[in-house]
């Protein structure tokens, strides 16, 4: 129970972790620079614009209000508690952000800088909650309600609709605002799975070496991680031999390879980048 309780509070932490680091790219960067690459904050930023009695954050938070309700009715028990959490929170802490850190102007004068935060910040909030299966919430309500409903793509549909916000910056701002937008928004569609793809890449090594028992002992007590032993025979030299193949962290990676040196330096290593590892110990089926 213990065990459970602190697993919820780690996501809990992790995805609130998320949420604050996407909404001071939304607030300090996209916001003062009318970057307005796609979603519902892409879609607040126009409205502040049009309406500038109501701040962005006020925008975002009746928007994504609007589409938790059609998520409650289209998608019912099956809409999850952390996309409600998140489309709610995230909102507030743009609106945290802005009451804080009140911005009339861009922080810098150089809008390519301004640009590159504004796209990193959410990419890296937004895979760090993707990374432990949350969503941000906003267009992702718009993805359930047409997955259960219609045979839509839905990865093409959500990309017309951030092209279709992006494309008004054009009209509403101007025309360096608009190539901006378009820039960002294309950055924006490659970076958050290059995060992702960081955050859990893992190294997959194979070993074959003079000294097998003194490495398999090394991975079990001292990187408590687990190996496969299976046997193998030289083509060259047909000498039999143990190949151990295990999967470890960037870190752990290193302190093997220091350790095999200390042991054996004629051994054979080959480390083999992995986007994910799926497992026991690893992340979850």
């Amino acid at each position: 129970m213990k065990k459970t309780f602190k697993k919820k509070l780690i996501w809990f932490l992790i995805l609130n972790a998320g949420l604050i680091v996407t909404a001071a790219g939304i607030a300090l960067f996209k916001a003062p620079n009318h970057f307005a690459i796609g979603g519902t904050s892409g879609l607040a930023i126009l409205l502040a614009e049009l309406f500038p009695a109501l701040n962005m954050g006020t925008f975002m938070l009746i928007t994504n209000l609007l589409l938790l309700a059609l998520g409650l009715i289209f998608v019912g028990k099956d809409f999850a508690f952390g996309t409600a959490y998140s489309s709610v929170m995230l909102s507030v802490y743009v609106a945290f952000f802005e009451f804080i850190v009140p911005l009339s102007e861009p922080l810098t004068h150089d809008p390519l800088l301004e640009l590159i935060w504004a796209v990193i910040l959410p990419a890296v909030g937004s895979a760090i909650i993707f990374n432990i299966g949350a969503s941000t919430g906003g267009t992702d309500i718009v993805a359930m309600i047409l997955s259960k409903h219609s045979s839509f793509p839905i990865g093409m549909s959500l990309l017309a609709s951030d092209a279709l916000i992006t494309v008004a910056t054009f009209w509403l701002f101007d025309v360096p605002t608009g190539l901006y937008c378009m820039l960002g928004l294309i950055m924006k569609t490659f970076l958050v799975d290059l995060v992702i793809d960081g955050i859990n890449s893992r190294k997959y090594i194979t070993i074959i070496s003079k000294e097998p028992e003194l490495i398999e002992r090394f991975i079990i007590d001292k990187l408590n991680r687990s190996a496969t032993i299976s046997e193998a025979e030289g083509a060259y030299s047909h000498r039999h031999e143990k190949v151990i193949t295990t999967v470890l962290t960037r870190r752990q990676s290193v302190l093997l390879r220091n350790y095999i040196r200390s042991v054996d330096r004629q051994a054979f290593i080959t480390m083999v980048n992995s986007s994910q590892i799926i497992g026991k110990g690893f992340s979850d089926i």
